[in-house]
């Protein structure tokens, strides 16, 4: 630590059932990071949430491209450990954390209270954007529209049934956890009788419950960007390629991208303006990924989800998006350290 080049510390793996899905997009950014501009320490968190200081990987990283070897055999360091004795550098700290226990505000937090920059949203913008229940109560009082939905804790789950049934949701429906992303616990059902199933599966990864209704709509994604403006990318269009865009579509490169999507020039006016909107809203900072439903025939534009930290795998809607817009991979990553700088 004795460099004077900016000193990158890049959090990876965490808690979260997202674990691999953070390894790889970590990996990436490692590769992305131009190391004759920063020094770079690699800092695994494993499943029991102990800190590793991990080995520097090789040139070629292993067969998955996964920072997991290097996780589990880094030494154990404390936070308090690693940003006392990087104090005397300019630190930043790039979380390429997913989920819960690192996109939720818990990581944000931390790094607050120590006072070093970060790239990504603030507390309470990932803690709102985390929790889909939070955000579309929000999204819903400033008549931001939606799908129709409801919620429920699983102290509750005996009268979920009776909620459905007395709601005017129609089936299909998408049964989710609240905090979780990758699509992790989502079930897809077309019945009632599906719905116990459903809900025990979500259940597995959080305590409150949303069931959504299916839109018939086109999935779309915009990129924003902000490095001291708000950028935002044209969008892209996923077409799954299972029932829905399932964890395996979007790391497995099951689904097929358009990019940018098929879309008239209003039709792109109009969504980069709500994702404009939304950003601010949600007060996000720095990087977001927002995700719409756009039904042409009926209801227009719907706004699925926030996610603050998106993925970073070369397969990512995110990356892409803004390689589409002239942005490489290695440019996006060095604007998005450049801002925490700058914050």
């Amino acid at each position: 630590m004795t460099s004077n080049k900016p000193h990158v510390v890049l959090l990876f793996g965490g808690q979260s059932p997202e674990h691999n899905v953070s390894c790889m997009s970590a990996s990436y950014v490692y590769s992305a990071i131009p190391k004759d501009l920063y020094t770079v320490t690699l800092i695994g968190i494993d499943h029991s949430g102990t800190w590793h200081k991990c080995p520097l990987p090789s040139d070629s990283l292993d067969s998955d491209h996964s920072l997991e070897p290097l996780l589990i055999s880094g030494p154990g360091i404390t936070p308090h450990e690693l940003f006392t004795s990087a104090a005397h550098n300019e630190l930043i700290v790039f979380p390429v954390l997913h989920g819960p226990n690192g996109e939720d505000g818990t990581i944000q937090g931390l790094l607050e209270s120590f006072g070093v920059p970060y790239v990504g949203s603030g507390v309470l913008s990932s803690a709102l954007c985390m929790d889909k229940i939070k955000s579309k109560e929000l999204l819903s009082a400033h008549g931001i529209p939606q799908v129709p939905w409801v919620s429920f804790h699983a102290r509750d789950l005996d009268s979920a049934v009776e909620a459905v049934e007395q709601s005017t949701l129609h089936f299909p429906l998408f049964v989710k956890p609240a905090n979780m992303g990758s699509s992790i616990g989502v079930s897809k059902i077309l019945s009632s009788t599906d719905l116990d199933g459903a809900i025990a599966s979500a259940r597995k990864y959080d305590e409150w419950i949303i069931i959504e209704e299916f839109s018939p709509g086109r999935e779309i994604e915009v990129a924003v960007l902000e490095t001291g403006v708000v950028a935002i990318s044209k969008p892209g269009e996923i077409v799954p390629g299972a029932d829905f865009y399932d964890y395996a579509d979007k790391y497995e490169d099951g689904a097929t991208l358009h990019i940018p999507a098929e879309l008239s020039d209003a039709e792109i006016e109009a969504v980069q303006s709500l994702t404009a909107d939304v950003f601010t809203l949600m007060r996000c900072r720095s990087l977001a990924r927002i995700d719409f439903f756009y039904d042409s025939e009926g209801a227009g534009w719907l706004v699925n989800e926030i996610n603050t930290m998106p993925g970073f795998t070369p397969i990512s809607m995110y990356p892409k998006l803004w390689q589409e817009s002239g942005v490489s991979y290695q440019e996006l990553i060095v604007q998005l350290l450049e801002s925490a700088i700058k914050q």
